[in-house]
């Protein structure tokens, strides 16, 4: 009997898998995934033994830099990243929510700097058992990961 693949496999790439479905879209966005032409394929709602559902997006002939890889983690942190040649899983990223992101987020403070002068945006990322905020350099306003912006 031959299994039948809810997402075709890619031969060569980053498969980017448990991620929970309301940040799938933040995550293709803060990685520019469509004006840089690569080919994505994405699955949403797909069966999960840990999660019930998931969903992932898979990235052909990329391999995420480390930084791309930990910024993955501020809205999915139990997602895995896995680099894929020849069709098989060669290494599965580790990664760390990193203490600063900058340029990816606008801040949500009409008042912030950041919104009328053309200053690149700059968050300190803090963790609280699964809360994530991020707290903008400039007005030291803290936001919830879900308030930002990305910048497109």
């Amino acid at each position: 009997m031959s299994r039948t693949l809810p997402v075709a496999a890619i031969e060569n790439g980053t498969v980017i898998d448990h991620i929970t479905s309301d940040q799938t879209w933040r995550i293709i966005q803060m990685l520019r995934l469509l004006p840089k032409r690569h080919k994505v394929t994405v699955g949403f709602n797909l069966p999960s033994k840990r999660m019930q559902f998931k969903d992932l997006i898979k990235i052909e002939n990329h391999e995420l830099t480390e930084q791309e890889a930990n910024e993955i983690t501020v809205f999915a942190p139990d997602a895995t990243i896995s680099n894929i040649q020849n069709f098989q899983v060669v290494t599965k990223v580790i990664t760390s929510l990193p203490s600063q992101i900058k340029g990816i987020f606008l801040c949500p403070n009409q008042a912030c700097i950041t919104r009328d002068e053309t200053i690149q945006s700059c968050f300190s990322v803090r963790e609280e058992g699964k809360q994530v905020t991020l707290v903008c350099q400039y007005c030291e306003r803290a936001f919830d990961r879900n308030q930002v912006g990305v910048v497109i």
